[in-house]
């Protein structure tokens, strides 16, 4: 399992005014070492905290010490103004509190300012699915015997029967995947590790991809990956949102397809077909049993779509 690691010396944190800098360091050098997390969640979290402490200097703050509540409203205040939606400024606001708690940990802060600041109201918006009918149309979507088709064909088998994210995906080595026993090993969102079960159709699909696909595309230097390219590399993010929305096209689905609808729907079909809701959680990755809770809010939709689109008395208007 990948272990948490220290952030570099070069990590930008210069660009946050000299008496913010060490607060920002310490925190996420903490974070990294505690929590594992991606360099991309980072960069995030370093990103807002240093825009953060730039506005907060303007506001009069010398230094975390001496940032109030009335600074951090007027803060949260000026990220409104600019239009900035707000699940983004939820993310600033969370980044801002998880510092000055480790800050009061540490004794660098006495007070923690952001207790009492309400954070913005977010209208949790139900994610989109593809139907089993679109699912089939989709997978059927690379045609043909080449090298590409054969290793798209497997992408998609296995995304829609493991629910893998994008990077997950691409970054699945030879080693994780075990076609006997039929799973995944995953390292997933902080470096945290899982097994993923894979069905029937994926493995054969993974099964003829490493058969016959594969060592077409292997070149001298390719090292471990499962997913390569036409040069032997391993797969992008960008490459496979490429292939997906190529296949969802010659499928002739109309709906904007990406990797994470797959997700999406891989979560909502399981829990539809009589799924455990912990199992569908552990299988996606999710830390709180709360974000996988939205796959029923998606099923209860369809439920009553489906409810008002065919039942009898439904169709009696007026009488």
């Amino acid at each position: 399992m990948k272990k948490g690691r220290v952030l570099p010396e070069k990590d930008h944190i210069a660009l946050a005014p000299e008496g913010f800098q060490e607060g920002i360091r310490s925190y996420l050098n903490t974070i990294a070492l505690e929590r594992g997390l991606s360099r991309n969640t980072e960069v995030s979290y370093r990103s807002d905290l240093i825009q953060a402490a730039l506005v907060l200097k303007k506001q009069g703050a010398a230094n975390w010490r001496k940032v109030t509540a009335k600074h951090l409203t007027s803060w949260l205040h000026a990220l409104s103004d600019q239009g900035l939606a707000a699940p983004s400024q939820a993310r600033k606001l969370t980044a801002i509190r998880m510092l000055f708690r480790h800050l009061v940990t540490e004794r660098i802060c006495a007070d923690n300012p952001t207790l009492l600041l309400a954070g913005p109201k977010i209208r949790r918006k139900l994610p989109q699915t593809l139907s089993t009918g679109e699912i089939q149309k989709l997978l059927g979507g690379p045609t043909g015997t080449d090298a590409y088709a054969i290793r798209d064909r497997a992408m998609l088998e296995l995304v829609y029967s493991s629910g893998l994210r994008a990077s997950e995906i691409c970054g699945l080595t030879l080693q994780q995947v075990d076609l006997e026993h039929g799973f995944v090993r995953v390292f997933g969102k902080g470096s945290k590790e899982r097994v993923v079960p894979l069905g029937g159709k994926a493995r054969d699909a993974v099964q003829a991809y490493l058969g016959s696909g594969r060592p077409r595309l292997v070149k001298p230097k390719t090292g471990s990956e499962l997913f390569i390219t036409e040069r032997g590399k391993a797969m992008s993010r960008k490459t496979l949102w490429v292939m997906v929305k190529t296949a969802a096209a010659r499928a002739g689905i109309e709906k904007s397809v990406k990797p994470h609808l797959l997700r999406h729907s891989f979560a909502t079909h399981l829990l539809g077909g009589g799924a455990d809701l912990r199992a569908i959680q552990e299988m996606l990755g999710h830390a709180s049993i709360g974000t996988t809770q939205i796959y029923t809010a998606v099923e209860s939709s369809r439920l009553l779509d489906q409810h008002a689109k065919h039942h009898p008395r439904n169709k009696l208007k007026g009488k």
